[in-house]
């Protein structure tokens, strides 16, 4: 039997100017408190972390096996840029606020990318690499730093009908 390497939606990202703001927006129209608020200097961004859902508490993290939308929780991720040169900066520059990214959780992300990329890992880290099996490019092909000490990596989105996706591994499992 084929396993899906897709176990669950994490996380929606949303680019926003002032996540301040931004975080107010969700906390009075929809009742969403922040599990998770941290800057990550290597992607260039502010981000608050808010969960949804009866699952998605401080203790469920980015990608563990509570979270996910359909009952179980999941999260709404804030991004605010720290600079106009980042990649959420480019991102609010062109199209303004908005969705900018799906997450989605995976149970091993090496595996995952070498599934995806036909790759053991490769040695490029944060670049977009040509080796893909699919037609999948990957961002990164070796899983890096995310919210709230998850695993990361970037799918390229030009070929996922113009979704950038990201896959999620919690820090638990790592």
């Amino acid at each position: 039997m084929v396993h899906p390497l897709l176990t669950r939606i994490d996380h929606v990202g949303i680019a926003c100017r002032d996540l301040g703001q931004a975080i107010e927006l969700y906390r009075e129209t929809f009742g969403l408190e922040v599990v998770s608020l941290e800057s990550n200097e290597e992607q260039g961004v502010r981000e608050a972390m808010l969960a949804v859902g009866p699952d998605s508490g401080p203790d469920s993290g980015p990608g563990s096996a509570g979270a996910g939308f359909g009952g179980f929780g999941g999260y709404v991720q804030l991004l605010e840029p720290l600079g106009p040169e980042t990649p959420v900066g480019k991102f609010l520059a062109r199209r303004g606020e908005g969705i900018h990214h799906i997450g989605y959780g995976v149970a091993d992300i090496k595996a995952a990318l070498a599934a995806i990329g036909g790759t053991s890992g490769g040695s490029g880290g944060s670049r977009v690499s040509q080796v893909s099996r699919g037609g999948v490019r990957l961002i990164d092909e070796r899983p890096r730093h995310g919210s709230m000490g998850a695993s990361i990596a970037f799918l390229h989105p030009a070929d996922l009908g113009g979704v950038l996706t990201e896959l999620v591994q919690p820090a638990r499992t790592v």
